[in-house]
């Protein structure tokens, strides 16, 4: 039986990233690796041009009925000026909650081929292969109260919450320790306990969950010194688990040990198994329309999608090996351009690697 797969490409460098990508799925789907159909909408700020709104209702239901959906971003300073609740972004964030997606998924590797293009030393972040599980439903994103008021002095206060429950961060503390079995059987839960109650409970379920997982090595870490044993050491990682907020800001910090942000991809889960899937840059639209954002990040999403949603793990390491070969045949984007490399347009990556998927071991 066919998967449906629901395609947003949403905003800035959205449709050029994401064609990419479709480009990647039609040409499995030709060689009869995966049986998908695929259906497009829309989401972000091109959807409130259309309709006056960044998630429309038959966006989300779509989304719903869909096996996994394949984002590309959304945002950009046109959509700024609008009340917050009509923003691009109130978009994605309604597509996590609907969807209920509270465990998402962003490695950060290395390849080799790409060891010149981090600014670190190459002794700090060869061989990098971590994973960071971020919660994505809670947390200060969601948490009530919110919003700006106005105090009897006249005075504006801006108000957001953090918040969890014990069961949302037993549920996200258990995916991250099931990943670390699968990986090097480390997993490092990173909070702010020493002031913050929301998270000093975060530390507590963290705790109690290692007795059940006694073949995972359980670590604590603030996340202030997370973020600079990230640049100092990051090889002492393997699964890193934190909320959403420290989530979002550490797993951009890891994006750029592996060269440029445009090489990681990300997956958003349920308790289903149904997810979204993203690269985990933004719009770009400095340089949208031009055709010189790296689809890499996205086509790697699509891996990930066809390990974790659409049950095919051979198409997925398919798609990783064609990213590796055009690496090594020297083709790079102007974000991971290196010095006796040939530099290429989005539409030339997206055609070399769909090229490479058709070669024999």
């Amino acid at each position: 039986m066919s998967k449906k797969v629901l395609v947003l490409a949403g905003d800035g460098i959205g449709p050029e990233i994401v064609a990419e990508a479709v480009k990647v799925l039609k040409a499995l789907q030709d060689q009869g690796a995966i049986d998908i159909v695929l259906e497009e909408g829309l989401v972000g700020g091109a959807a409130y041009d259309a309709c006056g709104d960044p998630l429309p209702e038959e966006t989300l239901a779509a989304a719903k009925s869909a096996d996994a959906v394949l984002l590309g971003a959304v945002g950009g300073p046109k959509w700024e000026p609008l009340p917050i609740a009509k923003r691009p972004e109130k978009g994605l964030l309604g597509l996590r909650s609907g969807l209920g997606l509270f465990a998402n998924l962003r490695p950060a590797v290395l390849y080799p081929q790409l060891i010149d293009a981090s600014t670190l030393k190459p002794e700090v972040v060869s061989g990098l292969d971590l994973m960071i599980v971020r919660e994505l439903t809670g947390d200060i994103y969601f948490g009530q109260p919110r919003g700006v008021e106005t105090l009897p002095s006249g005075e504006r206060r801006g108000v957001n919450t953090m918040v969890y429950t014990e069961s949302e961060i037993e549920r996200i503390l258990r995916v991250a320790f099931e990943l670390a079995r699968k990986r090097r059987h480390r997993l490092c839960s990173v909070d702010k306990a020493n002031v913050l109650e929301c998270t000093e409970l975060w530390r507590e379920v963290a705790t109690r969950l290692s007795a059940d997982y006694p073949d995972v090595e359980l670590s604590h870490m603030y996340v202030d010194n997370a973020a600079m044993q990230l640049v100092r050491a990051p090889k002492q990682f393997d699964v890193m688990v934190t909320g959403n907020l420290f989530g979002d800001i550490l797993s951009d910090c890891a994006a750029m040990l592996t060269g440029s942000i445009g090489m990681l991809p990300s997956a958003s889960l349920n308790e289903r198994g149904q997810g979204m899937y993203e690269p985990i840059h933004g719009s770009a639209p400095d340089i949208a329309g031009r055709g010189v954002a790296n689809p890499i990040a996205t086509i790697l999403s699509v891996a990930m999608m066809l390990r974790h949603s659409l049950a095919a793990p051979d198409a997925a390491s398919c798609v990783e090996t064609a990213v590796a070969r055009v690496l090594d045949e020297g083709l790079r984007t102007a974000d991971i351009m290196t010095p006796g490399m040939r530099q290429v347009g989005t539409a030339e990556m997206g055609d070399a690697i769909v090229a490479a998927l058709g070669q024999s071991d």
